[in-house]
């Protein structure tokens, strides 16, 4: 039944392969990025990035959050079905390389007084667009590119998503340290409150002496809960982004920051370029507007169709196959008059390239960007931080001299006071600079890091690519 369509595809098929081929050798190649790299970055460590760069930090309950949250975060799985849709549209825009081929059946029933019949009709209808010029292989690469961008983009969307944890997971943990703190300055602060009420009681030390240090026991009070309300706000976010309910949420308890892992290799720029999903997404737009500009500038040339069909009639179902009609018909297309439609399109289509071409640039410089101020904040916060353990220890001993002064009457306790509360700020500055410093490092690992994809992701990734 099929065998007249299928000689005529076959007598027409040498032609348009060749025409085909002719159409693709004058494509061209996206332009390349307006950006000059540096060679290398201002500073380097010796290990290299893993993929997994969240384990340096040798924190298991680190490592179970984000591995929770690369299942389980609402946001990443709405990306992920973003990917899903991305390369439906790409498989249903290739469709249009291949025949159309549609099955058609129906039955007549015609009744008059002069007339009672039935008819019966069954035919094959295939059509196919000969892409002489290209266009519709423009067309479906082009989306096959986007396809590719979103999946860039899901794992540029996992890497956001791991640093969100780790930082909100040393948030946690710092307020933690910060509660502890504050439990063991309130009570040296009533401590030394019972001390001064009790020199107060002999006539040693005056009632302002008193009040000021009630005044310090208070703040001391008010600080725990303000950590505890920032503690359960950071508890909320964490939860969250486990894809859980803030409501309750079961969290590891841990009140220790872990140390700073050595610096890593940061390569050079043009590795980060190759290896930063973001940057490849980017480059992928620019591909798929490429070949959106191809695809325009062939929509002017003329267009080459062919149909054919075979088809039966007859007035009883087991005739109906007796006799067929066979029809093959070709068809062109030629665009004349279009108030210069199609010449703005081509327009329009060199504009988003060069677009594309620019934010991709731009793209590159901040990609670099991010990674020079995280080498620059992190040498500025590992020297802050070895100022700090120096002022403490300074800090240690002026106020161990003072409260020792004071109480053998040396010294008036304002100055007791001014170095205890200098101690206490200080103890608390070097938990938070800890933190910062985690937090900075996170971002450089971020920067730095290349792709990373939730399990679903991977799976239907390799089965496409058995497929």
């Amino acid at each position: 039944m099929i065998e007249p369509i299928v000689q005529s595809f076959t007598r027409l098929l040498p032609a348009a392969a060749l025409l085909l081929l002719v159409g693709c050798a004058s494509r061209q190649e996206a332009p390349p990025p307006p950006v000059e790299l540096p060679s290398a970055f201002s500073d380097t460590g010796r290990p290299a990035i893993d993929q997994a760069w969240w384990q340096s930090f040798q924190d298991e309950q680190l490592n179970q959050l984000v591995q929770q949250a690369l299942d389980s975060n609402l946001s990443l799985k709405a990306s992920y079905q973003r990917l899903r849709q991305a390369r439906a549209v790409a498989d249903r825009q290739s469709a249009a390389l291949f025949p159309n081929l549609d099955a058609t059946a129906g039955v007549e029933r015609q009744e008059s007084e002069t007339v009672d019949a039935t008819a019966f009709s069954a035919g094959l209808t295939a059509s196919y667009e000969l892409d002489l010029w290209g266009r519709v292989q423009s067309l479906s690469e082009a989306e096959a590119l986007r396809a590719s961008a979103t999946l860039a983009d899901y794992q540029a969307a996992a890497v956001t998503l791991s640093g969100e944890i780790a930082n909100t997971w040393f948030q946690l943990v710092a307020q933690r340290a910060q509660r502890q703190l504050a439990e063991t300055q309130l009570e040296t602060n009533q401590n030394v409150l019972t001390v001064i009420e009790s020199r107060f009681a002999t006539g040693q030390s005056s009632s302002a002496d008193v009040l000021r240090q009630r005044q310090l026991v208070s703040a001391s009070r008010e600080r725990l809960s303000t950590i505890e309300g920032d503690t359960d706000v950071l508890k909320h976010q964490l939860s969250v982004l486990l894809g859980r309910s803030p409501v309750r949420n079961n969290l590891p308890q841990d009140a220790a920051l872990p140390a700073l892992p050595p610096l890593p290799d940061t390569g050079v720029p043009a590795e980060l370029v190759q290896r930063r999903p973001d940057l490849r997404q980017s480059w992928l737009q620019v591909q798929a507007a490429d070949e959106e500009l191809a695809a325009a500038i062939t929509d002017r040339f003329p267009r080459f169709s062919i149909e054919a069909s075979v088809s039966s009639r007859a007035d009883s179902a087991s005739e109906l196959f007796d006799n067929w009609l066979t029809t093959l018909a070709g068809n062109m297309l030629v665009p004349l008059i279009d108030g210069g439609a199609l010449r703005a399109e081509v327009r329009r289509s060199r504009a988003v390239l060069e677009e594309r071409v620019q934010q991709y640039g731009q793209s590159v410089l901040t990609a670099i960007q991010e990674v020079e101020d995280a080498l620059v904040r992190e040498r500025q916060q590992r020297q802050r931080l070895q100022s700090l353990q120096n002022q403490i220890q300074l800090a240690d001993s002026t106020y161990q001299q003072l409260r020792s002064q004071y109480l053998n009457g040396a010294v008036s306790y304002i100055e007791v006071l001014t170095a205890l509360k200098d101690k206490q700020d200080l103890q608390r500055t070097i938990l938070s600079t800890r933190q910062q410093l985690l937090t900075t490092r996170v971002a450089l690992y971020r920067a730095l890091a290349g792709s990373i994809e939730a399990a679903e992701a991977t799976q239907e990734t390799t089965e496409q690519e058995q497929a």
